[in-house]
């Protein structure tokens, strides 16, 4: 009898399939008939408090009776736009199955992730999902509108590719001398065996941005309303994609390897869904460690944004930001029932009701600040960016830097440097996402980009 056999009869992943398991031994080992097997497993299955006090079958039923109860059928999701990637839905239909998830929601912008694809939604009972959190914890948008004249968005743009230049810093191992300093890392960096251990690398990265699709970019920024003080009109702006760098990563990687251990028997398309339950140490000391993330991660950019400011002479008139990869408790009516749940958006933003956010298209393709209109069936959550219809690899093999550079200037945009698989081709129409997700947020601005700086050709993608 193995993995399949047990979750067929109704045993749930983890420590009840390794209580099963050894009741199985040990149950052949004392002579017991095999061809009971079946007919002993789904007794306890099916009444295990019958079993707790038997010396042979109390442990497995005692797993049992603790164990998330196994679904019925997949929790439900809805899937905004159309044409997705098949082996994204696949991802999240996988996702639904696990017996911790309670609803989902797939956004426009979905493409194939680890574990749960990236513009998923999961929200699950008392557990987190490290993968379906993400590598890089807390990646997040930030905006500043500047009061800098209009005119410095005209050709040439030398004076802001110099602010660029000399106050950011791309790619795997970047770091600024002398370190930049930031009230986060007077926080408590033991929370966590990886984050006491990674402190002093984090210290050296603070400030810096990652590579694959991390950018800092300054651009023409339009708000169509009033936001928060900043009046109707047309503005320079400064936006950043970036997130939590190498510490971020590590943490991932330690508790989702941990998790896996935990859950020895989860079927081989669920391991990048293994979870830790929030009533445990392992539980609590990654949330804690993904918390102290959140505001690592918030502090790289308000480190960017300081500087570049600061180097322009330049005063800041509306400040906006929001994260993605990260998992949130909220409040969330399911099946009929109002209840707290963990709401993992990997690759998705949060767009509850009058929540702001920012949504960005790519290197040639406008963004967009919105606000969240609460829908219920996506967890108040919506798209975080264009979405890539195209692999790295095929990136490098379809497009050149002569047809690419041809494509930007007839746009207006300067590009500082980037790799061939971040170019504006490899995104899906940041216009058909919007419109496919129209009942979950309202458009209040658009940023278009004119100078962009990303990671240099060559780096190893850290998005």
């Amino acid at each position: 009898m193995n993995a399949k056999d047990l979750i067929r009869l109704g045993v749930p992943p983890g420590e009840a399939t390794r209580r099963a398991t050894d009741f199985i031994s040990r149950f052949i080992l004392g002579g017991g008939d095999r061809a009971r097997l079946t007919e002993e497993v789904a007794a306890i299955v099916a009444n295990p408090g019958s079993f707790t006090a038997d010396p042979l079958r109390g442990a497995f039923a005692r797993a049992l009776q603790s164990a998330p109860p196994p679904r019925a059928a997949p929790a439900r999701y809805r899937q905004w736009g159309e044409g997705l990637e098949a082996e994204a839905v696949r991802q999240m239909e996988r996702a639904c199955q696990l017996p911790v998830a309670v609803a989902g929601a797939l956004m426009p912008d979905a493409h194939v992730g680890y574990g749960l694809p990236i513009g998923g939604v999961l929200a699950t009972e008392n557990a987190v999902i490290p993968y379906a959190v993400g590598v890089d914890i807390a990646c997040r948008m930030k905006l500043t509108v500047l009061d800098l004249p209009l005119r410095e968005l005209d050709r040439p743009l030398e004076r802001l590719a110099r602010a660029l230049a000399a106050e950011t810093r791309f790619g795997v191992g970047s770091n600024f001398k002398p370190r930049r300093w930031h009230e986060v890392m007077d926080a408590d960096w033991s929370v966590s065996p990886v984050t006491r251990e990674n402190k002093d690398r984090a210290w050296a990265q603070l400030g810096t941005s990652g590579s694959g699709n991390h950018f800092v970019e300054f651009g023409r920024f339009t708000a169509h309303e009033k936001i928060q003080s900043l009046e109707p009109g047309t503005y320079v702006a400064l936006l950043s994609h970036s997130g939590s760098r190498g510490t971020g990563a590590a943490v991932c990687d330690y508790y989702s390897r941990l998790a896996a251990r935990q859950l020895p028997r989860l079927p081989g398309e669920l391991k990048r869904l293994a979870w830790l339950p929030l009533d445990t140490a392992a539980g609590q000391e990654y949330w804690a460690a993904m918390e102290l993330m959140g505001r690592y991660a918030a502090a790289n950019h308000a480190l960017i944004h300081r500087h570049i400011a600061a180097h322009l002479g330049a005063q800041v008139r509306l400040d906006l930001e929001n994260h993605h990869n990260f998992a949130w408790k909220e409040r969330h009516r399911v099946d009929g029932v109002e209840r707290e749940v963990v709401v993992h958006r990997k690759g998705a933003t949060p767009a509850g009701r009058g929540v702001l956010g920012i949504i960005p298209g790519s290197m040639a393709t406008p963004g967009f600040v919105v606000s969240g209109k609460g829908n219920a069936e996506s967890l108040n959550s919506a798209a975080h960016g264009a979405g890539r219809v195209m692999s790295r690899t095929q990136a490098h093999r379809t497009f050149d830097w002569k047809t690419v550079k041809h494509y930007l200037r007839a746009r207006g945009v300067t590009l500082l440097s980037a790799g061939l698989d971040e170019v504006p081709m490899v995104y899906k129409n940041i216009h058909n996402v919007m419109a496919a997700q129209s009942d979950l947020v309202s458009v209040l601005g658009q940023f278009d980009p004119k100078l962009v700086k990303m990671s240099p050709p060559g780096e190893r993608a850290e998005d």
